[in-house]
């Protein structure tokens, strides 16, 4: 996604781009002026961070320690820089490396690549902020450059009839999921946040003393970063996972969502737009109700994550009432209010002499004795903490809200209040954020989706239908009886569940699911649970267990098909295509259940839409980079023309990840990419592993990333795509042919290779990976047992994430150089040939589909290294099958890069974004290390040593890969 380095490349790409057709040269050489001078802040804050990371060094380890890693750290800069040194001058120090020696030079380089995340993050908020105060405002990401491309593209009433329809239609959210590829410990990320303040108010003026405890400060917490423990002695709980995703709504949405709300009004009301924003920017998390392949999620999983997102809202609400009623000391003797706020003050419990004219205090002491009633029969006695609602009252009881639209209400008469009696500028301040995020978070704070595999759904229906003597053996029937049953069924008043029969535990936990979702979305609204997607949808009856599933535990309201008492469903049954097979079945599968009865009633109480989900991950690992991104494209395409013939709305909801293979890339460019009409307002996209914490962890990033969502919604919902129709055409069969034959290369090589597997789980860290606490959910199905591994088995996170442990990142360009090759080689002639290659050049230049893929591409083979790679191929002890794979390997991305270099015109990677280009390049001497000391450990460890301490030294080489490289999961 786009995070760190890569955020700033994209910056001053775009921005350049931006200035150049505003203003001229002059802007670019001012520009380029501002992007030096920050690059500069940059270089200085790596240099003193790792000048007080090898202070502290030097302080806990002792100099030897210090002199060993600076000794390993010039080695691997000269060889990277020079290029006049062979690896194995930094394979010699390591190899003779005692495990204590080992572990410290591991932690210095891990701790650095950690350290350097920050910098480069700060980086990008200085050189934002840099460009703005250049006057700069309108770039590339931004909601300002989105509403102003919009007003540009069509006259004034048509850009204000656009716009007010895309935002009362949009619906924008990023899902936060808990995958196992976040290798970072919830304390090291909270240092990581008071590094990153610390480090950003260096740049303020300070007396010396001030430098000089400012210093100490920064230096205190790098000590505290080296003293505390890396990785985690347990794995994660779901409990653990839930606590981290709500440390970024405490450090980020909370408040940054409201910030980013309040833009987009300033903004439109900067174009003379009066437009009516209501709450479609919201987020959603799969932490707590993702049960696929988790036997550690159930009812009482969901019901703590809906607890704790609820405390997190409350305990929000009362600060923010609590200090609004610091704040707001208006004097009635003064200032004259609405009558609203005179009745709401009259009702408060507040009976203090000291407050008689000074409604607003009284008002808000009233709502928060409300609100703490209400988070009170919510979550029960003493779980959020109450401050004293005034100024040495007692506590009042009160009664509670009925839900958060009535909390948000009182506040509105507030606002207008104020308003109305020359105090908007104090209602900016606080209340009118708090609103915003009231309206945003309500009292559940993310909407959580359930999510099972169809499979499972299978079981329990075939469990229910045999205990009721309807159906012996459903599972049994083919496809079309199984429609049979599920829809007689659906007509049924009557429940399948027998009174006092006892059920298996899986129908038990699957249910038990299904009622907590019922319960919470009384408690805390429909909001706190929307969706369910079922994962490896491949029939219609899929779609229809669910339906019947949520009809035995009353979310589904009356029969489907009924005439008197039309079907309500509870929540939206989501299918997820993941496979390159489920890909093209797609629109066949929701074209039959568009034509099921009752479904259409069913659906126009959905509001008139349906979600699909599209998954990036299985389909990667099914058919490879370049087919999968094809696969997705084609399927988005035909779902288009099928829920526009049959008059519902679409909104498709991406699975992406953090690495390439697995959906990941700049954000920004990849909404702009969708194929036309399948954005249109509405999309749900996944944020995953790592890369949340690269995205969200910093405040004023996250905002960034965020807007960067909304703002390409927009454009790519709005403004025509650049393609011309007439080249759509070519530029799609082309596609489809160069498609056609990476599939074939990359099965050639994964899947139908003799020894691939054995060759797979030798050279990469996939076993070590498996052992380590970074999830609630197992690597895998099958991985202990050697005779029973498969590719198929594994699941596509480690798969990927393997990948770039080993620096190979296959899962990013495997099969797109054979594919080029042949498209050019069957070209007949040469003259065919040139324009084949002019088609491809073409495409790369004008079709954002394939901008993006090759974009991707680019970024993931600067990250490769075949030379480092080469260290992990040596760990296959069969040297027939290292030489097959990895010389296939080798082939294809020597092809790769002759063939992207044809295409793009360059033959350096990342020619178009120097920041990002330079960021990877100035990583790879602390990368390297890491590497080579996770080979050397693999080596003694498969060899039979049992010091433990070599295992978790491999563990923490991988935490050490994964923070360099970023977007490796």
């Amino acid at each position: 996604m786009n995070t760190g380095a890569s955020a700033a490349a994209d910056l001053s790409k775009q921005t350049r781009e931006n200035a150049l057709s505003l203003g001229g040269a002059e802007h670019e050489n001012h520009l380029r002026v501002i992007t030096e001078g920050a690059d500069d802040g940059l270089g200085k804050d790596i240099r003193y961070l790792g000048r007080l990371l090898g202070e502290v060094l030097r302080e806990q380890e002792g100099d030897a320690a210090f002199e060993l890693v600076e000794s390993i750290r010039q080695t691997a800069v000269s060889v990277r820089r020079q290029g006049d040194e062979p690896a194995h001058a930094v394979m010699e120090r390591l190899e003779v490396l005692s495990s204590k020696q080992t572990v410290s030079v591991v932690r210095a380089f891990s701790h650095f690549l950690f350290l350097a995340n920050i910098a480069e993050d700060r980086h990008h908020n200085r050189l934002r902020r840099s460009i703005a105060l250049a006057g700069q405002t309108l770039q590339p990401g931004t909601i300002a450059h989105a509403v102003a491309r919009v007003c540009q593209h069509y006259e004034v009433t048509v850009a204000h009839d656009h716009l007010q329809k895309f935002f009362c239609f949009a619906h924008v959210v990023p899902v936060l999921t808990a995958h196992p590829t976040e290798v970072s410990r919830k304390s090291l990320l909270d240092a990581q946040r008071i590094i990153a303040r610390l480090l950003a108010e260096r740049e303020r003026d300070m007396t010396v003393r001030e430098r000089t405890q400012h210093e100490a400060m920064l230096r205190a917490r790098v000590t505290t970063l080296w003293q505390t423990r890396m990785l985690r002695d347990t794995r994660l709980t779901v409990a653990d996972e839930i606590e981290n995703a709500l440390s970024y709504y405490r450090s980020t949405f909370l408040g940054e969502i409201p910030a980013l709300y309040a833009d987009i009004e300033d903004t439109l009301a900067q174009h003379g737009l009066s437009i009516n924003v209501p709450p479609f920017l919201q987020m959603g998390s799969w932490i707590g109700g993702d049960r696929d392949g988790n036997p550690n999620v159930n009812a009482e999983t969901l019901e703590v994550a809906i607890a704790r997102q609820a405390t997190v809202a409350f305990e929000y609400y009362l600060e923010e009432v609590f200090h609004l009623g610091s704040e707001l000391s208006v004097s009635d003797t003064l200032i004259s209010s609405t009558d609203a706020l005179k009745e709401l003050a009259g009702a408060s419990p507040d009976r203090s002499p000291h407050r008689t004219d000074e409604l607003y205090r009284r008002a808000l002491i009233g709502i928060y004795t409300r609100l703490a009633a209400s988070a009170r029969v919510r979550l029960g006695e003493g779980v959020v903490a109450l401050r004293s609602a005034g100024r040495g009252a007692a506590p009042i009881r009160a009664r509670p809200y009925s839900d958060c639209a009535e909390f948000t209400s009182d506040l509105h008469v507030l606002r207008e209040s104020l308003t109305a009696h020359h105090g908007s500028s104090m209602a900016k301040l606080r209340l009118s954020p708090l609103i915003r995020a009231a309206e945003v978070f309500g009292f559940h704070l993310a909407g959580i989706d359930l999510r099972q595999s169809s499979d499972i759904h299978e079981a329990v229906i075939a469990e229910l239908l045999a205990r009721a003597n309807v159906v012996p053996n459903y599972a049994a029937l083919p496809e079309e009886k199984k429609r049979e049953v599920l829809l007689r069924e659906l007509t049924q008043p009557r429940p399948l569940r027998v009174p006092h029969v006892q059920y298996s535990p899986l129908l038990t936990t699957e249910l038990g699911v299904l009622e907590a979702a019922r319960e919470a979305r009384k408690k805390f609204g429909t909001r706190a649970v929307r969706h369910y997607i079922i994962s490896h949808t491949e029939t219609l009856s899929d779609l229809l267990e669910v339906i019947l599933l949520q009809k035995e535990v009353g979310l589904l309201v009356g029969c489907l098909g009924g005439e008197d008492d039309p079907a309500s469903v509870g929540l939206m049954v989501i299918p997820l295509f993941e496979t390159i097979a489920d890909l093209r079945n797609a629109p066949v599968i929701m074209g039959e259940y568009f034509r099921q009865p009752g479904i259409d009633k069913l659906i126009e109480k959905q509001g008139g839409e349906q979600e699909v989900m599209l998954g990036y991950s299985d389909s990667n690992k099914d058919g490879g980079f370049l087919t999968s991104n094809w696969e997705l494209y084609r399927a988005e395409l035909a779902l288009v023309a099928l829920f526009k013939k049959s008059d519902i709305k679409l909104r498709l909801f991406h699975g992406r990840g953090g690495t390439v293979g697995r959906g990941g890339g700049p954000t920004y460019q990849a909404i702009l990419s969708q194929p036309p009409g399948t954005v249109q307002g509405q999309i749900r996209l996944t944020e995953q592993g790592e890369v949340i914490t690269s995205k969200f962890s910093n405040a004023d990033i996250g905002r960034r990333n965020l807007e960067t969502v909304v703002a390409a919604t927009l454009e790519a919902s709005l403004l025509p795509h650049e393609t011309a129709s007439t080249q759509l055409p070519l530029f799609e069969a082309t596609m489809q042919m160069l498609s056609d034959d990476a599939i074939l290369a990359y099965r050639g090589l994964v899947y139908e290779t003799p020894g691939f597997t054995e060759y797979f789980f030798s050279s990469t860290p996939i076993l070590e990976i498996a052992e380590l606490n970074i999830g609630s959910r197992p690597a895998s199905r099958k991985l202990q047992d050697p005779t029973q591994r498969k590719i198929e088995d594994l699941r596509a996170i480690p798969w990927g994430f393997s990948w770039g442990q080993c620096r190979l990142l296959l899962t990013g360009w495997y099969g797109f150089g054979f594919a080029v090759n042949m498209y050019l080689d069957r070209a007949g002639s040469e003259e065919v040939r040139v324009k084949r290659l002019a088609t491809l050049r073409q495409m790369y230049q004008t079709w954002p589909f394939f901008t993006n893929l090759i974009s991707n591409m680019d970024m993931v083979l600067a990250k490769t290294d075949l030379a480092v790679a080469t260290r992990y191929a040596q760990l296959v002890s069969d040297e027939k099958l290292r030489d097959t794979v990895f010389g296939a390997i080798v082939s294809e991305h020597e092809r790769t890069q002759a063939v992207l270099a044809d295409i793009t015109g360059s033959i350096e990677r990342l020619a178009s974004e120097p920041l990002l280009a330079r960021s990877i390049k100035n990583r790879l001497p602390y990368l390297d290390p890491l590497n080579h000391m996770q080979v050397e450990l693999l080596r003694r460890v498969r060899s039979g040593d049992q010091d433990q301490s070599l295992r978790r030294a491999i563990h923490l080489t991988i935490n050490g890969i994964a923070n360099g490289l970023r977007n490796t999961g």
